[in-house]
């Protein structure tokens, strides 16, 4: 069986000139080197070295071990730098992210694969909450970002973040002034994430226990869609409150005061809890480190 031991032998021998400086070269002793020899010579039945010289001389056949051996111990050695340095890992990362997080702080994180693992072949995916971690349990993507509204049951889930939602709509769809009580919401039309969002999973249970139910909901399960309608006076609808910032205005959305306050909704980083990586655990701490829901 030819091992990396043999490889390494004759191909020092014939790099330095000797046996004995291929043995200070790998650390070992020239006996060593020359049963290392003598077993590919044996195991291919060819001789490798040229005996009547006082040289380490190869024959021609050792001449196409040697080129075999430099070949493989090329590839050994550069398998070896994949596997220990993180900065020339090969391989495509599956992303699932949601529309808020396309919107805001993916482009940082892609930014911070590529400067950390430049190697690695990123393929980012927008989809609900729902159908990202469908995809996740069916290994159709390695790691997904989405609001903490699932067990954790088959997944590993780290928190990454926060968003601060809010109750807005077009200005003057209210015609009240100063704060509102939540109960009287039900009076208007309310835009709501629909059940395949991670937020509107969370928001309707949250409604639901606060005896919140409406006939006049609408919901989608689009994030740009549900901005478009609350701002075309359709109704009120939460929406993150940092990312909407550049649409409030006396033209665009105005704030509502809501007693009780929404809630804050988590966001958390999941992978399949049946295959630790080293690798996606570093991905998620850059995602901990860049994850900002502002526009």
């Amino acid at each position: 069986m030819l091992t990396f031991k043999q490889l390494d032998a004759i191909y020092w021998i014939a790099e330095l000139g000797g046996f004995a400086q291929a043995a200070k070269k790998l650390n070992t002793t020239q006996s060593a080197i020359s049963k290392r020899i003598h077993e590919l010579e044996e195991a291919f039945g060819i001789p490798l070295f040229e005996r009547h010289s006082r040289k380490a001389t190869l024959t021609e056949k050792g001449e196409e071990m040697f080129v075999l051996a430099k070949k493989l111990l090329a590839q050994r050695d550069a398998a070896i730098e994949q596997l220990l340095n993180p900065s020339v890992i090969e391989r495509r990362l599956r992303l699932g992210v949601t529309e808020l997080t396309a919107m805001t702080w993916l482009p940082k994180l892609i930014e911070l694969i590529r400067i950390n693992y430049p190697r690695v072949t990123l393929e980012p995916e927008v989809e609900s909450s729902v159908t990202l971690r469908d995809k996740l349990m069916s290994d159709e993507t390695d790691l997904i970002f989405v609001p903490d509204a699932f067990e954790r049951d088959n997944a590993v889930a780290t928190r990454i973040g926060q968003v601060e939602n809010a109750w807005m709509c077009k200005p003057g769809y209210v015609k009240e002034s100063g704060p509102i009580r939540l109960l009287d919401l039900a009076n208007y039309n309310l835009l709501t994430q629909g059940a395949r969002s991670g937020t509107g999973l969370i928001y309707d249970r949250w409604l639901k226990a606060k005896g919140i139910s409406s006939t006049q909901f609408i919901e989608t399960n689009s994030m740009i869609a549900l901005m478009g309608l609350t701002r075309s006076g359709i109704g009120i609808s939460y929406l993150p409150r940092k990312c909407m910032r550049l649409w409030s205005g006396p033209e665009q959305l105005q704030e509502l005061q809501v007693t009780p306050a929404l809630p804050a909704t988590t966001y958390v980083a999941m992978y399949r809890r049946h295959q630790p990586s080293n690798f996606l655990a570093s991905i998620v701490m850059l995602s901990q480190m860049c994850c900002d829901f502002s526009a």
